[in-house]
């Protein structure tokens, strides 16, 4: 039997994690402020601690550390209702195991937890809370997949790893890699950043590199190149997928020897600089191909990040519509809901860069009035078809289904409606719960039931 302490101001939670993880076979204790935690622990030293951010007094990530001297086995897992980047980071490196996320399920809260009681303490911890990094690129959204980024960037951003971000194009790759150095131990130093893809493969390697003079024609003075002039700070490759292959061997060997040699130079030299890079490309394929090198690609993908599209994160529209109205000239419109349900029904194929450029487009055509639908940029050719296109799209199905399923004979007796509602529900609860990660709690109310039908359909 393990003890754990719950610390949160909200009965009606501290009471429902208690219950479920007493039906795990655990002791459970719980406190409503950091300062009863504080005297808990002196009686009830717990093996895990689920700790919320806010409570009366003095906060939770204030109180982590005092928490962590009296109990410093306990693997301490982080609560909080105002998920974002800053709160990620300040929760792991003050040495918090997880965090969680509200609302979330039980069956959530008691498998982090079960993960916490497995893993073994790894030290011991600071005396001093960690300082809060510097304001850093703001990375918008509260979604379950957002906050896996949050997570990831928090964890990584302490290292010196090499980092591949990889997702669809428009996702923010850009801004997850700014955060990861504006977080990490080298802010105070340059984060220079280049698109591979926009460079012509003629001087990509002077760009990168540097040259002498006389290497070239219209080489007339030695220049430096982007990993000299980011000494001690952060090199950013976009689209490192566009690499040419001469290119690739000599990243292979910034990554793993630290050294670059200039252009129209014999003699190389050390580099002092992290490496992140990013695509939209599938690199294996690539490699597969034969257009990538698999070596360096497992260099460079020492830490997977990967950037999920506007679809599978449609909880956080509201947010990044407000954000981007906010950059709008004033007057700046107000939003309305028949805004708001027209942006959730486009497809958004260029993710958040193209939702951010159509609320720029609606805030000019707006004048400064409320936003409304018809603010929104026309659609892209074929958007209206593809609408339909989906309905008709529907109906094909249906009747193929119906067309192979139909009895073989008059008099037989059949099932199709429920055999077609019980595959439609299920595709459908399997979607839902795919885009929000697997949340029981959002996908039910995504889907307009109660977390009880949904838990009976899984069961079925």
């Amino acid at each position: 039997m393990s003890r754990i302490l719950v610390v949160d101001d909200e009965p009606a939670i501290s009471w429902s994690l208690r219950e479920r993880l007493v039906d795990e076979g655990h002791a459970v204790d719980v406190a409503a402020s950091a300062e009863a935690a504080l005297e808990t622990c002196a009686r009830f030293p717990p093996d895990a601690m689920l700790l919320d951010v806010r409570l009366p007094g003095r906060d939770g990530l204030t109180a982590l550390p005092d928490l962590q001297s009296l109990a410093p086995a306990a693997r301490i897992v982080v609560m909080t209702a105002f998920g974002d980047l800053d709160t990620a980071v300040r929760a792991l490196k003050a040495g918090a195991f997880d965090y969680l996320v509200k609302p979330f399920d039980l069956e959530r809260a008691a498998e982090v937890v079960g993960r916490a009681l497995a893993d073994a303490p790894q030290g011991t911890p600071s005396e001093q809370p960690a300082a809060m990094p510097g304001p850093g690129p703001r990375i918008i959204g509260t979604s379950p997949p957002m906050q896996d980024v949050f997570k990831q960037i928090a964890l990584v951003a302490a290292t010196d790893l090499p980092v591949l971000i990889t997702g669809p194009t428009g996702t923010g790759k850009d801004l997850a890699a700014r955060a990861i150095h504006a977080h990490g131990p080298r802010r105070d130093r340059p984060f220079l950043i280049t698109s591979l893809a926009a460079l012509a493969p003629s001087v990509i390697e002077s760009e990168l590199f540097g040259h002498v003079r006389g290497a070239f024609t219209g080489a007339i003075a030695d220049r430096q190149g982007l990993f000299e002039l980011a000494a001690g700070g952060t090199v950013f490759l976009d689209e490192i997928g566009e690499a040419p292959p001469d290119i690739q061997v000599k990243l292979l060997r910034v990554l793993e020897q630290h050294e670059i040699t200039r252009v129209g130079s014999a003699m190389p030299q050390r580099v002092d600089v992290r490496v992140i890079a990013a695509t939209n490309r599938d690199l294996p394929a690539a490699i597969a191909a034969g257009g990538f090198r698999g070596d360096l690609y497992h260099r460079l993908n020492v830490f997977p990040i990967t950037m999920p599209p506007l679809a599978a994160r449609l909880t956080d529209l509201p947010a990044l519509v407000a954000a981007f109205v906010a950059q709008c000239p004033a007057p700046r419109p107000v939003v309305t809901a028949g805004f708001l349900d027209a942006v959730r029904a486009r497809p958004w194929p260029g993710n958040v860069r193209e939702l951010e450029h159509a609320v720029a487009y609606a805030c000019v055509v707006a004048r400064g009035s409320a936003l409304q639908p018809e603010h929104l940029p026309p659609g892209m050719a074929g958007d209206e078809a593809a609408a339909g296109g989906t309905n008709d799209g529907v109906k094909r199905a249906v009747r193929a289904w119906v067309a192979d399923h139909w009895p073989a004979a008059s008099t037989d007796a059949g099932n199709l409606h429920e055999r077609l509602v019980d595959l439609v529900e299920s595709e459908l609860v399997e979607e839902a719960l795919a885009r929000v990660a697997g949340n029981r709690t959002a996908a039910a109310r995504f889907l307009g039931v109660d977390r009880a039908t949904l838990r009976a359909r899984l069961g079925r």
